[in-house]
């Protein structure tokens, strides 16, 4: 549970503690569910600047830098705009940026056609932010297999 997007940051830095260079995150929720805060937890928990990340709905993907132990970045992707459409999908290059040995990947709004694109090594990550009534969140993250 979240009552605020500080407390959303700090479950977002929560999880980074438990990610490996490699992970992908899949955050699912509703618009303003708070899946940029959460990633903005992500990155301070890597040791990167939460100041720097913005959703990237406009560019789609932006790239911040960390400093935790084997992981130099977290790409954050944004496919609320791409729907299903698989050659705007593979122009932004989602086997370059999955395949990343030195990155955490966190994608917003994620496809069933993005899954071709998630190496077999992936530890593959999902979490579901559902906006609750007085403006809380609920927070579920389920951990690879």
């Amino acid at each position: 549970m979240s009552s605020s997007a500080a407390a959303t940051e700090r479950r977002g830095a929560a999880l980074a503690a438990r990610l490996q260079a490699g992970d992908v995150v899949l955050l699912e929720g509703d618009l303003a569910a708070g899946k940029t805060t959460l990633v903005r937890g992500l990155v301070a928990g890597l040791g990167g600047s939460p100041d720097d990340v913005s959703s990237p709905s406009f560019v789609l993907v932006q790239t911040y830098p960390c400093a935790a132990a084997g992981i130099e970045r977290l790409h954050h992707v944004d496919l609320y705009r791409l729907a299903d459409r698989i050659n705007e999908l593979r122009a932004l290059g989602p086997d370059e940026l999955l395949s990343d040995p030195a990155a955490v990947t966190a994608i917003e709004w994620p496809r069933s056609s993005l899954a071709a694109w998630i190496p077999a090594t992936s530890r593959v990550w999902r979490v579901r932010l559902t906006m609750l009534e007085g403006g809380s969140r609920r927070i579920e993250i389920t951990a690879p297999e």
